[in-house]
């Protein structure tokens, strides 16, 4: 049976790697996002992929040209993607919450409406809390608005499916790395990157260990979550091997030499588990091959480099 996917949020790191996956899969996408910003898409997809895909300037907040989107291209799948990030929604909560919340919940009620065969989203690492276990059922006392709305989401999933039989699957990622990732606190690691490949040092914000998921990798499991057609309203986290950030600076200093004794890290742990147990997720994805994390550091340094004399990253936190 054939396939098209909906991603909102498309323009972002995950939804970027998701729309070049199927692309090369020849899977019609359409590209559902309020920003006009395709530097991402143009930094993993050739111009003739790029072409390929539908983009709507699309807002999750109304519903009416949710439905009639997925509607008028006969969407069978959709990964929700589209959020404020946390510095955005401290910024501004009511708007947060109208993104976060309100456009989740109008996804999944499109969905329903639209009967689409299967549906994947973006919950966080968030929904934690200080000095929680790294089991999926020890997250619930998050301490932002940005993990409160995220916490949210997975209930409202589990409403859906209880009383509607919508069928849904919920993926808490941790910090992504990876071309494309520029924005919000955990995009550090990233961000020191293209400094490296730039010849620059750079000063991370954090450091302790967390688990570091490649982009390709993630959206790879977005992709095949939406797939599944699970039947429930699961919540995994995605899971991954731990690394210390002095790991992640002996990654870089492998793959960009000159820059050697330039990136540092501030050693204050992020307010989340260490570790995060995956909950079974590859009972539902299948198996998971994490790319190294020496290789992804590399490949990402390598993806910048062509553009390092004539560009530069996002200020961190932006």
């Amino acid at each position: 049976m054939s396939e098209r996917f909906l991603i909102t949020g498309a323009l972002g790191c995950i939804g970027a790697w998701a729309c070049a996956q199927l692309v090369r899969e020849d899977v019609p996408v359409v590209v559902y996002d309020l920003g006009a910003d395709t530097s991402r898409l143009g930094l993993v997809m050739s111009p003739e992929e790029l072409d390929r895909l539908t983009i709507v300037a699309g807002d999750v907040t109304d519903l009416a040209q949710l439905e009639r989107t997925i509607a008028d291209h006969g969407i069978t799948h959709v990964i929700q993607l589209a959020a404020m990030l946390l510095p955005s929604v401290q910024a501004d909560p009511p708007r947060g919450a109208a993104v976060n919340v309100v456009g989740t919940t109008n996804v999944f009620e499109a969905a329903k409406r639209r009967g689409l065969r299967g549906i994947a989203y973006a919950s966080s690492a968030a929904v934690y809390g200080p000095g929680a276990g790294g089991r999926v059922e020890d997250a619930g006392d998050p301490t932002s608005l940005y993990g409160v709305f995220k916490l949210a989401n997975e209930r409202t999933a589990l409403i859906f499916h209880r009383d509607e039989g919508l069928r849904s699957v919920g993926l808490r990622p941790y910090v992504v790395y990876g071309p494309g990732r520029d924005h919000g606190l955990t995009a550090d690691p990233t961000l020191a990157m293209v400094a490296a490949a730039r010849g620059e040092g750079y000063a991370m914000r954090w450091g302790g260990r967390c688990q570091l998921q490649f982009a390709p990798d993630a959206a790879a499991i977005f992709v095949a979550a939406a797939r599944s057609e699970h039947d429930g309203a699961t919540v995994f986290n995605l899971g991954g091997p731990a690394s210390h950030m002095t790991e992640v600076v002996a990654a870089i200093e492998a793959a960009a030499p000159e820059v050697a004794g330039r990136i540092t890290f501030d050693d204050v742990q992020l307010p989340f588990p260490e570790e995060m147990d995956d909950g079974g997720l590859e009972d539902v994805v299948g198996q998971i091959e994490w790319t190294p994390l020496a290789e992804g550091t590399r490949q990402t340094i390598e993806s910048y480099r062509p553009a390092a004399a004539v560009s530069s990253p996002r200020e961190p936190g932006s």
